[in-house]
């Protein structure tokens, strides 16, 4: 099973092949609670996503964060480690 932080790594990885700047918060005890785990910008464009592996679910926080940032027009996902996800994260990254 993927990680979290393997995720992240892969999500990172693309982003960066694509020519996206990339923000991920390192040690999330100094952000706000349930602030998304990537943050990702190109071409006037705002990609926020919030990353879950296994059966985790996005708490209330995290739920909260993404209505916040679809609400200015950011495209918001909450992505797994699954084949189905994987594909979107390279269809939406391109």
């Amino acid at each position: 099973m993927t990680t979290e932080k393997q995720l992240t790594a892969q999500v990172k990885g693309v982003a960066e092949v694509f020519g996206w700047l990339f923000f991920h918060v390192h040690r999330s005890q100094f952000s706000p609670a349930g602030f998304p785990d990537c943050v990702m910008l190109r071409g006037g464009r705002i990609v926020v996503a919030e990353l879950k592996v296994g059966k985790n679910q996005p708490s209330p926080e995290q739920a909260q964060w993404l209505e916040a940032f679809a609400e200015t027009g950011a495209e918001t996902f909450l992505w797994r480690e699954s084949d189905e996800d994987w594909t979107e994260i390279q269809e939406v990254l391109r």
